[in-house]
């Protein structure tokens, strides 16, 4: 599925994102709700740079390995991280989303956008008509 599909998709079923941005580890942008490039690519950068803040000061607390999830409450709305291997989302929110459900559509959008395309249904072949014997084949 393509990142716009995937995106398109997490609008329909997902009212409580306001906005979204697909993007690899290092901030290469591969997706957006947002019109403008230029905060798109703003807004991987800082949701990486977010996620990688958390686990710092996490390992500093004596645990270990990534987040695969992360959501920062502010008072007039989330701000989400998903990472699903090398892809990672950024999504925001209006104020007290149901916490589960986004990330649950977070993933969701990831996983969809992991998934090989579908196979494109091909027409059925046309039936060929019988050929009708030819007179110097039929001997009565």
């Amino acid at each position: 599925m393509e990142a716009s599909a995937a995106l398109d998709r997490l609008r329909d079923i997902s009212s409580q994102v306001r906005s979204a941005v697909i993007f690899e580890r290092g901030g290469k942008v591969i997706g957006s709700t947002l019109t403008d490039d230029e905060q798109s690519e703003r807004v991987a950068r800082e949701a990486e740079a977010l996620l990688g803040e958390a686990e710092q000061h996490r390992n500093e607390a004596g645990g270990s390995g990534e987040f695969a999830q992360l959501e920062v409450a502010l008072l007039g709305g989330s701000v989400f991280v998903v990472r699903d291997g090398e892809r990672l989302i950024a999504a925001t929110t209006p104020a007290e989303p149901t916490v589960g459900l986004v990330f649950y559509d977070l993933k969701s959008c990831l996983r969809e956008l992991a998934a090989p395309a579908a196979p494109k249904k091909r027409a059925p072949a046309k039936r060929k008509s019988a050929s009708r014997t030819k007179k110097s084949d039929a001997k009565s």
